[in-house]
């Protein structure tokens, strides 16, 4: 259920304000859900759904971007923008502009390997970029940090048990019966694309069913569980990102 300014709208109702497919799509996928979804204004949700586009845009540039799936221990960055941390992280050099160094992940890939939690980071601060656009993003993130769910406290985000599953949404497997040889596979953050499609950093983008088969080959010697795909959503606090 949608409600703007507190009053109960259906989809059909938003035609005429939501002139892409895209959107549209979501708005459906919302009003079948139980959860209600508020808003304040037309343009509120206007902006959730375009962030919402932007976060798979950013997911898909950054699968074909040749970036490189790699534990914290080995995590490497172009050092012409950033430096690399001890554990792993990346910190923006001084003098660079946030957007520049962010977009230089998808314009130079190779030059660039990291986990999948910094690898969702990623995918949320282009996607943030794309929604703002650079001079507000270069405000906002002048001191730009990359580290697995370390963000900036002007990219709030949040998380929340439930079943809607939208668009746009970053969303977790589950691998309980890790192998302590490769304990970074004990799970894995994916954008939820819809239709059964996901795109996590070091496995692509594939349906629920592979990713379950490939975390199941990570397990330790005779494993009692499945990995599986959590009740758990990570979202950005659209309203907030809404008055940037």
């Amino acid at each position: 259920m949608i409600k703007i300014n507190n009053v109960v709208v259906k989809p059909k109702e938003l035609v005429k304000d939501l002139k892409k497919p895209e959107q549209m799509l979501i708005v459906n996928q919302m009003d079948t859900y139980s959860e209600t979804y508020h808003y304040f204004s037309i343009q509120q949700l206007e902006f959730e759904l375009q962030f919402r586009i932007n976060t798979m845009q950013a997911a898909r540039e950054l699968n074909s971007s040749k970036a490189k799936f790699t534990t914290f221990t080995y995590a490497i960055a172009n050092k012409n923008y950033w430096y690399r941390l001890g554990n792993g992280g990346f910190l923006l050099r001084e003098g660079n502009s946030p957007s520049r160094a962010i977009l230089d992940i998808l314009k130079n890939g190779s030059l660039y390997a990291f986990e999948c939690s910094t690898g969702i980071a990623i995918v949320l601060y282009i996607a943030t970029l794309y929604s703002i656009g650079s001079a507000k993003f270069d405000y906002l993130f002048n001191r730009l940090y990359l580290m697995d769910w370390q963000f900036d406290e002007d990219l709030p985000i949040y998380q929340k048990y439930g079943d809607d599953f939208l668009p746009g949404d970053v969303l977790h497997f589950n691998n309980p019966d890790f192998s302590p040889r490769e304990p970074h596979w004990r799970a894995e953050n994916v954008v939820y694309f819809g239709d059964d499609q996901y795109y996590g950093h070091g496995v692509g983008i594939r349906n629920a069913s592979t990713i379950i088969d490939f975390l199941n080959k990570k397990r330790r010697p005779n494993p009692q569980l499945s990995a599986y795909l959590m009740r758990l959503i990570s979202r950005p606090h659209y309203h907030t990102l809404s008055s940037y």
